[in-house]
Formats: C-alpha cells, structure tokens, sequence
C-alpha cells in the first residue's frame, strides 16, 4: 500500500492535461505523478523538469537518455523507476538488442564506447557515496561536449528525485511498466518488490 494514494487522471483538469502529457510518452499517466498532483506546484515543477531534461540539445538520444535512467534507478534499487525507464527507451527507439542486454552493457556489443561511458558515469553518480573519479570525466569528455555532459546529467539528477519519491512512497506500479519489467528486467531478478 503505498504512502499516499495517487488522485484519479479524472480528479480535475489539471490532472487530466497531466495525464494527456504522460499519455504520448508512456502510454499511461504514472502513479507517481498523481501522487504529487495531491500539490499541483510540485507535480507541474517535475514535468517542467521533466520536459527540459529529457528534450534532445545534442548528440544524446532520447533512447540513450532512458537507458541512463535506468542504470541511474538500478543502481538505486528503485524497482517502480526501473520498470519506467525500460518501457520508456522501449518507447524511444532503444535497439532490442539493447533492451534485451541491458544488465550487460559493459561488454556487450550492441553498446557503443560511448554509450558505455554514458551509462559507466550514471552508475558512478547515482552511488552514495558518489563514484564520479578523473578517470570517468575523461571518458565522458571523450565522447560528449559540455552541454550533452549537463544532459546526462540532468537525467541521473532527475531520476535521483524520481527514485527516493517513488521507493519511500512505495508508489503503487502500473500493469503497463510491469509488463516491461518482466519481458526486460525479470530474467535478472526484477520484481515490484515494495510497488504493490
């Protein structure tokens, strides 16, 4: 049972055009964002975040973006945001290659060097304590301009949020991401764990 309940998509207008956002990028409105629209100024904050972390400035694809994501939540152990990032690179164009291999994109070669230091510095940045060393940032300046840099990490940043709301409200995950996660991530262990 999660923390709080999530409102309704019908619960008011405001809900539904949230609803309508996530629609066009899931396929459904997740409950995490019906949880923050109990205070609509967080809920609106997040998906302005949401819409300039994950627009494409450069090089980095909306594909690469939600793979990012998903080390990011893997490596915090947030099953609900692991199944939402594989349903969205799912959605954005990732390879199936990719999705099938994600647990071994270190050696894999559906992965790029470049995708792999991407997904090497998601990792190290969502490690407490932080990971981050000289040798990652040479890597990453190897491969990507500043700007593509603030990129990724705003993805990691965002789903740092994204991982502690949704592991301490316990968010309750929807059949869509489940359906994800165990075509994806299952063979590896994922479960809902806690996302009931």
């Amino acid at each position: 049972m999660p923390l709080v309940t999530p409102l309704s998509v019908n619960h008011g207008l405001e809900t539904k055009a949230l609803a309508e956002f996530f629609n066009e990028t899931l396929g459904f409105c997740p409950n995490s964002v019906l949880t923050m629209q109990h205070r609509p100024a967080i809920s609106k904050a997040f998906i302005n975040l949401n819409k300039a972390v994950m627009t494409n400035e450069g090089r980095v694809s909306s594909a690469l973006k939600r793979m990012i994501a998903w080390v990011s939540s893997n490596a915090t152990g947030c099953r609900y945001c692991q199944a939402h990032a594989i349903r969205a690179a799912e959605r954005y164009g990732a390879e199936q290659d990719q999705l099938d291999n994600i647990w071994e994109y270190k050696t894999h070669t559906a992965f790029s060097e470049a995708e792999r230091a991407a997904l090497d510095f998601s990792l190290a940045a969502s490690q407490i304590p932080n990971a981050v060393d000289d040798t990652l940032k040479q890597r990453m300046h190897s491969y990507y301009n500043e700007g593509e840099i603030v990129e990724i990490l705003g993805v990691i940043s965002l789903f740092g949020y994204l991982n502690r709301w949704n592991d301490s409200m316990g968010t309750s995950i929807e059949n869509w991401a489940v359906q994800s996660g165990e075509l994806y991530l299952v063979k590896h262990g994922w479960t809902k764990g806690k996302h009931i």
